[in-house]
């Protein structure tokens, strides 16, 4: 029987996880379930939105430009690696998973190659650079503006993939089809 894919998508916001992920939903040959960070964040009570315990938004000013720090206490640990908890769950199941998630170093990585070793687990870095993701978060009109900016050094650090895929000038849908050939999804 063949093992469960799962394919963790990490990156920036606005650099293209969650439209890439349901374009991968539309070309595997297989049911792939999409496992969104944000649904596990919209878990929290509101009363951790600024509180230290759960997450703070901290507006900054980085090389000039606005930056929004985020400060993340116990409550949002515990639902992080609750989460990653639950993806193994599900890929215990059979089912064929991809999640679209932030990591800020490799210590989230290496959890999930940990949990997730006796299945086909796959670690996928999107990449964009800082002008595309703050134009995307400017057009998008539902970010915070300077997310992009603080994550952009830190979500990649420290983490080795499968797989790169420049977002840059490629649409989700191509993303996707490269995702899709380098792991026969």
């Amino acid at each position: 029987m063949k093992k469960p894919a799962v394919i963790v998508l990490n990156g920036t916001g606005s650099v293209g996880k969650t439209s890439t992920a349901k374009a991968l939903q539309l070309l595997a040959k297989e049911p792939l379930l999409h496992v969104q960070m944000d649904a596990f964040l919209e878990m929290l009570p509101p009363a951790m939105f600024g509180h230290p315990d759960g997450y703070i938004f901290e507006r900054t000013q980085e090389d000039g430009y606005p930056s929004v720090m985020i400060h993340s206490g116990p409550v949002f640990a515990r639902l992080m690696g609750g989460m990653r908890h639950a993806v193994c769950a599900m890929a215990e199941q059979g089912n064929n998973l991809v999640i679209d998630d932030v990591m800020f170093g490799g210590g989230e990585a290496d959890e999930y190659r940990r949990l997730l070793k006796k299945f086909d687990f796959r670690l996928v870095g999107l990449f964009a650079p800082l002008d595309v993701l703050e134009r995307r978060e400017r057009e998008r009109g539902d970010r915070e503006i300077g997310l992009a900016r603080w994550q952009y050094r830190r979500v990649h650090a420290g983490i080795r993939y499968d797989l790169e895929v420049d977002m840059a000038a490629r649409s989700p849908t191509e993303a996707a089809r490269i995702i899709s050939q380098a792991f026969d999804l």
